[in-house]
């Protein structure tokens, strides 16, 4: 049987919650049968590049995606001209995916797979832009794909879609007390300083002000430390904000982390107040870890799975959020909840059997 190769249309291949996603699914293929390439729009090397190749896979590098580069597209069509060997393509892109769609179509790509990883965008200067090119989606597409049912609603303007969970390792997160001394004596926590923890980008959707606004109530009452995982363009800013409370001493400023199942161990409670999310792989992981946790009501209901978990809205203060969290350590101790996890079909094993299966009757 010849080898199935799909191409991956990524921005880039670094520690974020997507790239994570596809590497976890990339891990547990059948590398006889199925094989993952890459392509992607950055030159310089990326955090799983290494993995990558080392796991058999191919890195492609195209310009920055620009919808008004002209050099920009001729790239685009002449890589998949001269790459005629890739009937599957599976594009991350978000609201700019058609571009990459249309030329795929153009250049007789047979299968164009959409996939919505985002349940709205930032409202910046490019907003409108990418609303327009969402539109176009369902057009170049043969099929479409999302990370839950709101995420696939808003990319995808009404077409049919399939839901792919954003599945991850349940038995790598289960919450043990051993586990949880052991990381907290590593990371210097005594064991009457409450943990607060939060992993995600540090973008406009994740909401940092905000978390940093309820960190500083909680901190009024209680001995606390702010435990944040992950990077990104903001977080200067939310170091800055963190220094003008006064809190600064007691936030984490952990970067991009590939320990995330271990920090949690470390943590007491879950803090998520997202403004949007298309469905938080985070949220899935604090839960199977046991942790209580409490959301914004811009989180998809569906990523509710525990009892673990109380949603919030976000026009509440942030002196509520941080009673809440108190109210919620009260009410709910950690536990071992990955059979629940699994039941619920967020173990990545049964869904790289359940992705392998929707490649392969494609191909066929």
């Amino acid at each position: 049987m010849t080898k199935l190769r799909i191409l991956h249309v990524v921005t880039y291949m670094g520690l974020g919650g997507l790239e994570t996603m596809i590497m976890n699914y990339y891990r547990r293929i059948d590398k006889e049968k199925l094989q993952f390439d890459f392509l992607t729009h950055r030159e310089e090397e990326a955090y799983y590049d290494k993995e990558i190749k080392a796991l058999g896979g191919n890195i492609y590098h195209l310009p920055k995606l620009n919808p008004f580069s002209l050099s920009y597209k001729k790239a685009l069509k002449n890589f998949f001209l001269s790459h005629p060997e890739y009937k599957i393509v599976h594009v991350h892109q978000d609201c700019l995916s058609s571009i990459i769609l249309k030329a795929a179509k153009e250049c007789g790509v047979t299968v164009r797979i959409a996939h919505s990883h985002n349940s709205s965008q930032d409202k910046n200067l490019k907003y409108l832009l990418k609303l327009y090119y969402k539109r176009f989606i369902p057009e170049y597409a043969t099929h479409l794909l999302a990370c839950g049912e709101k995420a696939g609603k808003w990319m995808f303007s009404g077409a049919k879609f399939d839901i792919l969970n954003n599945a991850i390792e349940v038995d790598k997160y289960t919450f043990s007390p051993q586990k949880r001394d052991e990381i907290r004596k590593e990371l210097n926590i005594s064991d009457n300083t409450l943990v607060v923890g939060h992993v995600g980008r540090f973008s406009e959707a994740k909401n940092h002000t905000f978390l940093l606004k309820i960190f500083n109530e909680i901190c009024k009452n209680k001995d606390a430390l702010l435990l944040l995982a992950g990077d990104g363009e903001l977080r200067q800013d939310i170091e800055a904000q963190a220094k003008q409370l006064g809190i600064y001493d007691k936030v984490a400023f952990l970067g991009r982390r590939n320990d995330v199942y271990s920090l949690m161990q470390a943590m007491d409670v879950f803090v998520f107040p997202s403004l949007y999310e298309g469905f938080p792989v985070s949220v899935i992981e604090a839960q199977a870890a046991g942790l209580p946790c409490l959301i914004s009501d811009g989180i998809p209901p569906e990523s509710v799975l525990t009892d673990l978990v109380k949603i919030l809205p976000l026009t509440a203060s942030e002196n509520i959020w941080a009673n809440e969290t108190f109210n919620l350590l009260k009410e709910i101790k950690k536990y071992d909840t990955s059979e629940k996890i699994k039941a619920c079909g967020y173990d990545i094993n049964d869904n790289t059997k359940r992705l392998e299966k929707f490649y392969f009757d494609l191909w066929s």
